[in-house]
């Protein structure tokens, strides 16, 4: 069975082109060709790794269910079916709850929340390691008998409609925004304002948050500024996955004791221990200083940028269709291989022309990959080379006309 991602990919595209054109006629600015580069590497790079872990994942769901369910709900039933989606979307309520109150889950999913900027391609900004804790809050549905047939279809639903309310271009919907998970009651989830922080987290539904006290309305008078306290400030989607984690294991270093040390893990983001905080003081976080990180990206060089993400997009997909047939270790080399290409185009937007070298690296690279490779022929290597010369021409383009 072919990855529901490989189909689903070309649609989300297209209503970012639409938003990007509906954008273009108000000329508010949403998209950055960096940023969007850079949330789109992290959501290849989460369905590469989750080519190994979802599966793991889904083993363990379907073990409990059959050892262990309470009943044994019978998959032809829209009762079932319908119950299933509720039951899913309320554990996923805990789930991402959970993902912003313990330090050591929103050090996955935190990925998630670091551009900032908020628009379709925020939706794809995934974390590459969520899938190591995520699994557990969705076992009472296992209990209860759901089948593992119904348990991932609903999940998909849910992951699905969650796409459409990452947008700045839908305005409040009145009674929609009471009960279902909205564009603008999830702006307020993405935002850095006192107001916004720990708000709104149903995926499907709203109601939870109002049941559990986690609903905030979105304010007309106070603009909403987005990403995350201490700002990742990088485009690099492989350094976007290890930031929360590198946060965590700087403060169990400082700190002495085992006690504190487990509490880093566990306490809310932003905690740190006393003798961590004195041995490495962090600057208190003020709203009015944030300043967006934008490194100049020449108009040819963001171009050429999103070209190239193309074409490893293109490849990404033909690695999701190919992977079941592909060993372990072929499966493994491919998808490193798609890391560290996207990890080197992010010096290209973050560096601009100063990234020339890398970036050329970077595509040799490549090519000595495809050819090397027994699951590509040439029309592949047609292909990275006519982006090879698409980077040329950009370059040379951004020189001419003395950007950096």
């Amino acid at each position: 069975m072919l990855n529901p991602i490989i189909f689903a990919v070309p649609v989300f595209l297209a209503m970012m082109a639409v938003e990007y054109a509906v954008d273009r006629r108000r000329q508010l600015g949403v998209y950055r060709a960096a940023d969007t580069v850079g949330s789109l590497s992290l959501g290849i790079i989460s369905q590469l790794v989750g080519v190994f872990t979802k599966l793991a994942a889904l083993g363990i769901y379907t073990l409990v269910y059959q050892h262990a369910a309470l009943w044994r709900l019978p998959v032809e039933s829209p009762w079932v079916w319908t119950g299933a989606l509720l039951g899913y979307d309320f554990c996923y309520y805990w789930l991402h709850r959970t993902g912003h109150e313990v330090n050591l889950l929103w050090a996955a999913h935190g990925v998630h929340h670091s551009s900032e900027e908020y628009n379709l391609s925020t939706a794809l900004r995934q974390t590459a390691t969520g899938h190591l804790f995520g699994w557990i809050f969705y076992l009472p549905l296992a209990l209860l008998g759901v089948p593992p047939l119904v348990f991932v279809v609903v999940g998909l639903v849910d992951l699905l409609y969650q796409f459409w309310v990452h947008t700045r271009l839908v305005g409040k919907l009145g009674w929609f925004d009471r009960v279902f998970c909205s564009p603008s009651n999830h702006r307020v989830h993405h935002g850095q304002n006192d107001y916004c922080i720990d708000r709104n987290y149903g995926g499907l539904l709203i109601v939870w948050d109002r049941l559990f006290g986690t609903f905030v309305e979105e304010r007309d008078n106070e603009p909403i500024v987005y990403g995350i306290r201490g700002a990742l400030r990088s485009f690099n989607p492989v350094w976007a996955n290890a930031y929360g984690y590198a946060a965590i294991w700087r403060d169990i270093r400082l700190t002495r004791t085992l006690a504190d040390k487990l509490r880093v893990l566990f306490k809310h983001p932003g905690w740190r221990p006393a003798d961590a905080a004195a041995a490495l003081p962090l600057p208190a976080f003020e709203l009015q200083r944030f300043e967006r990180f934008a490194p100049p990206l020449p108009p040819a060089l963001a171009l050429n940028a999103l070209l190239q993400l193309a074409v490893l997009i293109a490849l990404a997909l033909h690695f999701l269709a190919v992977a079941p047939q592909l060993g372990a270790a072929m499966a493994a080399a491919c998808a490193a291989a798609l890391v560290v290409q996207l990890a080197g185009l992010s010096r290209l937007t973050e560096r601009g022309l100063d990234a020339a070298g890398w970036e050329a690296a970077r595509w040799a690279l490549g090519g000595l990959l495809l050819g090397l490779s027994p699951v590509h022929g040439w029309g592949w290597l047609a292909v990275w080379g006519g982006a090879g010369a698409v980077a040329v021409w950009s370059g040379l383009t951004a020189r001419k006309s003395g950007s950096r």
